[in-house]
Formats: C-alpha cells, structure tokens, sequence
C-alpha cells in the first residue's frame, strides 16, 4: 500500500510538470494570437525550450547521477552545428521545414550522444573536481574543432576540411566557414515543436528516475561503495547516464540553431556550460521542475532588463545571489513549509475520522454521580 502511495505521488508531480508546461504553452499561444506578445518575447520562445532541455538534460548528469559536469556547452555544440548542417541538406532536398527541424534534432541529438560516449569512456573513471576539469578541457577541444573546420557542398557531396583553401573548396559553396560559423538560411520558428521536445524529454527523464535504472544512478549517488559492493557496475551507469544527457543537449543544440540565423562556434564555450549549470544549481539539484523555472526565468530577465544597458548584467548578478541566499536560508525553509502545511491543511484531502463506537453506560459506581 505505501509503494502505492509513493507511486501516486511521483505520477501526481510529474503530471503537474507536464501540465505547467503545457500551460505556458497555451498562454504563450494565447498571447501570439491577440497580437498582446511582444517581439522580443516572441524570440525568446525557441530559446528558452532549448535552455529548459539543455538545464534538465544537466540535472541528469549533475544532480541524479552526483557528478560535475562542466563541458555541456560542448554537446549543444555538436548537436548545434551538425544538426544545421542535416536540416540544410533535407531542405535543399525539397523537404518541408517540419522535416528539417526533425532532421535536424535526431542528427545533433545522435552526433552529440557519439561525442558523449567517445569522451565519457575515458573521463567518466574520474570523480569529482577532476571529472570537472577533464570535461572543461573536452568541451574546450570540441569548441577549437568547429572553429577551425570548414565545409563544403558540391556536385561531388559534402567536403571536410581544418584549411580554409583546401582542394574543392571555394567561398560559395562553402556552408561552415571555421570561426565565421555558419549562416542559417531560413531560421524556424514552430514553438509547438520546441513544446513537444520539451515533453518528450521531460517524459524520457521521469521515466528513467523512477524506473530500476534510475534507482540504481541515485544510489550511486548516494554511496558509490555500497553500491559497488552489492555488484554494480559503477562505470556503465554513468556512461549511460552521460550518454543520455550529452543526446538531450545535442537535441537542445539542434532546436537553438534552428532559430537562429547565425551560428558561432565562439558562442558555445565554458560561459556557456556555467550558465546552464547556473540553472540546475537554481532550480535546485535532482528537481526537474526547479530547473524548467530557472531557465524560463533566467532567460527571459536578462532581454527584460536590456533598457538598463549597462546596470543590466550587475542588476542579473545580484538578483542570482539573492535567489541562492533565500534558498539556503534557515528562515525563508520555515517559511516555505508552513506555507505547504497551511495550503495542504487548507485544501488537501482531508482524512475520514474512524466512526466512533457506542458510548459506554457508566456502571454502579461509575459516572458523573456515582
């Protein structure tokens, strides 16, 4: 009966994720469609499907499995560049730009889960501050190699290159152009895609944390050498966690790239992994839902303070600092759980009080008056 209960729960709060998702949703499509949504605004919704996967995906890595991860930024990239290149071949193919969006983020959801496994073999043996630093450095090398590559298309197919003025190559048939990056010809924009990508990761998630898998990750987590001890293979868990969470990103690469009409190499560094990591670490680690807020809110703000200029970034900064003092604040936790108490007391179910049984006839010398 209690596994029941705890079983009810975690599908009562998954539901709830999703429904908040689908909300924004119709509230954004609401917007749009009374002409009330501003441009700016407008912009911004690819952008923040593609941090919400980006942040989640990181959850799994950082705050599921317990390991830092500081080279996330190098998987969007992947998933960035190679699903712009897929999605430009399908649409000079003839196909629509539903099928280059989907094109574009199995590809970089694919390229990135390659990427991912080829740098957690080796990596994913280390712990802690050292597992940071090697995947710094791994994100690092992807971001020197889309820098300094070239593409190119012809009669012939697709030419690859580290020389700008390598054989075949000539400055029109040139897609990805080294550090110049590359030019999105038609940027999309279908936020009911993004929505649904968002859902099918959100859904991917919560499956794999509530299933056997997802138990075993956490208690790895918990207690690597009580986990080892019973005979679990420590190595091919994380690897598949890392997998999993590189694809999410490749896929959230993808989605990003598809609304922009640029793409730089330069864009996707160690700022990058930090700001994503900002997300998990805000919306709190192991709470999908916590990191779903903190990258809506944490995108949107700083285009909300662009009339600031030059206060914006400091007035971001500060704003960041105070969310993290209230978290950890012994006051404000207080606060938090009488707040849940009252609302559960006030309009949660309340329990059926047992019927009570026949009063007792006070006996000889029982009574008020005996």
């Amino acid at each position: 009966m209690k596994k029941k209960s705890t079983l009810l729960r975690a599908w009562k709060s998954n539901f709830t994720t999703y429904g908040i998702v689908i909300l924004f949703y119709l509230v954004m499509e609401l917007m749009r469609s009374t002409g009330s949504l501003s441009r700016l605004m407008r912009g911004q919704l690819i952008p923040i499907c593609a941090y919400v996967i980006m942040a989640v995906s990181l959850n799994l890595t950082v705050g599921v499995l317990g390991e830092l991860s500081l080279g996330h930024a190098g998987f969007v990239s992947v998933g960035c560049f190679t699903g712009a290149l897929g999605a430009g071949l399908v649409r000079d193919a003839g196909g629509s730009p539903l099928v280059s969006m989907i094109a574009a983020v199995l590809i970089g959801a694919v390229a990135a889960m390659l990427f991912g496994f080829l740098v957690g073999i080796p990596v994913l043996r280390l712990n802690g501050d050292y597992l940071a630093i090697v995947t710094l450095a791994s994100c690092q090398i992807i971001k020197s190699l889309l820098t300094n590559v070239y593409v190119s298309k012809d009669a012939a197919g697709l030419h690859f290159s580290f020389m700008e003025k390598a054989e075949g190559m000539t400055t029109e048939n040139m897609i990805i152009r080294g550090p110049q990056g590359l030019k999105t010809p038609v940027p999309t924009e279908d936020f009911t895609f993004a929505i649904i990508l968002v859902l099918i990761c959100l859904v991917i998630i919560y499956n794999l944390i509530g299933s056997k898998t997802g138990r075993t990750i956490m208690a790895l987590r918990d207690n690597k050498i009580a986990a080892r001890s019973v005979g679990v293979n420590i190595t091919s868990y994380k690897l598949m966690t890392f997998v999993i969470s590189a694809a999410m990103a490749g896929a959230a690469g993808a989605l990003f790239g598809q609304s922009q009409s640029a793409l730089l190499p330069g864009k996707f560094d160690f700022n990058t992994s930090i700001l994503v990591l900002v997300f998990v670490v805000l919306g709190g680690l192991g709470n999908i839902r916590g990191s779903i807020f903190a990258a809506a809110i944490l995108t949107i703000l700083p285009e909300k303070l662009r009339f600031l200029r030059d206060y914006r970034m400091i007035i971001y900064a500060v704003v960041l600092i105070v969310v993290m003092l209230v978290r950890n604040s012994r006051v404000f936790q207080n606060l938090g759980d009488s707040l849940k108490k009252f609302f559960r007391e006030r309009f949660g179910k309340k329990k059926a009080h047992p019927a009570a049984g026949p009063a007792e006839k006070p006996g000889k010398g029982g009574g008020e008056n005996g």
